[in-house]
């Protein structure tokens, strides 16, 4: 299994812009192609860069009210695919799978949300679902895929670009996925502590 891994897709998914754009330039400059959604996909091609939207991937629109986005097979296939495993390989390519080798993603705010005194049925709708799972399919596959789960690792993965150009070591994906549990875990920690306290 090859120690370095390329980034040749991304799937940027993310509720806040701000401080994505230098990011989003080197990414762009190295070549790599983006994946996205709704506002964010409107952001990246306002920055005048193209961007295949998820729809066009899953066949799907966003529904629900946008609850259902980014769940589907061949989004999450194509981040949790091992790609050193021939039968994930052929189901791959047998179902149109693309492979994702970068996600940029961050939460719905659901700590600010009950901080600002809001009712309880627009906290609930702060439970990020897509996102969280994102983030746990990404750092889960940290071998293959690298997976940036807050603005926070911005700068940290701008940095091994800048150096490395768009590839990553195993130690530095690794490293996001220990990052990105961190985030998770925090906010599934809010979450329950919000529950408790009803």
């Amino acid at each position: 299994m090859a120690e370095t891994k390329k980034i040749k897709t991304a799937l940027v998914s993310v509720f806040h812009k701000d401080g994505l754009e230098e990011l989003l330039a080197k990414l762009n400059e190295e070549g790599v192609k983006f994946l996205s959604t709704g506002g964010t996909q409107a952001f990246i091609e306002g920055l005048g860069y193209d961007c295949q939207k998820v729809e066009e991937v899953t066949t799907y629109p966003s529904i629900l009210g946008g609850r259902v986005k980014t769940l589907h097979p061949k989004i999450f296939g194509g981040i949790l695919a091992r790609r050193d495993n021939d039968s994930d390989k052929e189901q791959m390519a047998s179902y149109d799978i693309p492979a994702i080798d970068l996600v940029i993603v961050d939460l719905y705010p659901f700590e600010q949300t009950v901080a600002e005194g809001a009712v309880e049925q627009d906290i609930i709708e702060k439970i990020d679902i897509g996102g969280i799972s994102l983030i746990r399919a990404g750092a889960k596959n940290f071998n293959d895929v690298v997976i940036v789960p807050s603005k926070a690792e911005y700068g940290i993965l701008l940095d091994i670009l800048k150096k490395n150009g768009a590839k990553t070591t195993r130690d530095e994906r690794k490293m996001f996925a220990e990052r990105a549990f961190g985030v998770s875990s925090h906010y599934d920690t809010a979450i329950h502590q919000w529950f408790e306290g009803k």
